[in-house]
């Protein structure tokens, strides 16, 4: 004969010993489940396993089970609950499947397993940014990225660009030598009275 709680009580611990901080046992009355048995609640998130704690987690799940007497060749005793975001249309679905799952399953430890299909189901439908509201798509003919970076409208690009060019141009209107200004009379003067203006200075451009 099957010794059937030194099975379960060898999961738990080997349960712990992977899970640690994220398996804890809770009374039956908190887990949602008809039963006296030890309960116990496990948490999981769509982040990977290293994913900084610290940080908000937008989407967690809490996976609570329950040995029945004759565990494992019967399916535990399951329930599933949103610690945060996550809608009640799909526990039930993940309840139903892993309520299969362990059907499967029979005669082997399989809370681990059903630990492993949760999360990667929680990866699959609510992902890394579960939670999140999605940006709204913006029209890309509607906007310019000028060279500082910032994202504007067509209308406050011209704008800009024509306060650039004109900028530009008082720039290169300083930098020209006064001989470029001057009027077609003072082109006219002789040879000896430009040299005498002082007019003939080589003029140096900044590099």
């Amino acid at each position: 004969m099957a010794d059937y709680e030194q099975e379960q009580d060898m999961e738990v611990e080997a349960l712990q010993a992977i899970l640690m901080d994220d398996i804890k046992e809770i009374d039956p009355s908190e887990s949602g489940i008809a039963t006296t048995a030890r309960c116990f609640q496990i948490l999981l998130s769509p982040q990977d396993d290293d994913f900084d704690e610290s940080a908000y987690v937008p989407v967690q799940l809490a996976l609570i089970f329950a040995h029945t007497e004759k565990y494992p060749d019967e399916p535990p005793l399951l329930n599933v609950k949103s610690v945060r975001g996550i809608k009640p249309h799909d526990l039930a679905s993940l309840k139903e499947k892993l309520e299969q799952e362990a059907k499967e399953n029979l005669g082997m430890a399989m809370v681990y397993t059903l630990v492993s299909s949760a999360k990667e189901w929680l990866s699959e439908i609510y992902g890394q940014n579960g939670g999140d509201e999605e940006p709204e798509e913006t029209e890309a003919e509607e906007e310019v990225i000028i060279p500082h970076g910032e994202a504007v409208t067509v209308e406050s690009f011209l704008a800009w660009r024509d306060r650039f060019e004109a900028e530009l141009a008082l720039q290169r209107a300083k930098l020209m030598p006064d001989s470029a200004l001057t009027s077609s009379k003072e082109k006219k003067l002789t040879g000896r009275q430009y040299f005498e203006s002082g007019r003939h200075a080589v003029v140096r451009y900044p590099r």
